[in-house]
């Protein structure tokens, strides 16, 4: 496991004229084997699912999150396939469905990116269309130093 930093851009809204954009970024850890990159984090006020811890796993043909805490999740992001997934809060759960319209990741042992593009509905009804983008970098070491 690395210690890394991790930069979250999320734009939803019912079409890209109307989006709001959330832009934060955290501490986690990452690993990397063999194609497949592993991140955890927690979450924050800002995503509003404080008390959440997040594992993102990415592979080459798909991205699946998991929440546990405050706020409880699995979605699955597969290019073409809509997926199903209970949205579990301190103020009720939904049953939401995703279908994922482009995914695009490049991961390697330093780090690396995925982009999401994906709609949400709720009860068969469009509730709306978000844009993912999650970069992972190493955290540079204290005391690291060039001799320059």
């Amino acid at each position: 496991m690395k210690d890394v930093v991790i930069y979250i851009r999320s734009l939803y809204g019912y079409d890209e004229n109307e989006e709001e954009a959330i832009d934060f970024s955290t501490d986690g850890l990452y690993t990397y084997d063999g194609g497949t990159a592993c991140l955890t984090y927690l979450e924050t006020d800002v995503t509003g699912m404080e008390g959440t811890q997040t594992r993102v796993v990415v592979t080459p043909e798909k991205v699946v999150v998991d929440r546990d805490g405050t706020v409880t999740s699995r979605m699955v992001f597969e290019p073409g396939v809509k997926h199903a997934f209970l949205y579990d809060t301190p103020v009720g759960s939904a049953t939401m469905h995703m279908a994922t319209r482009d995914l695009r990741q490049r991961f390697n042992e330093h780090g690396g990116q995925v982009e999401i593009d994906y709609v949400l509905d709720m009860e068969h009804a469009f509730a709306s269309r978000n844009r993912f983008r999650l970069t992972v970098k190493e955290q540079k070491k204290t005391g690291d130093r060039s001799n320059g």
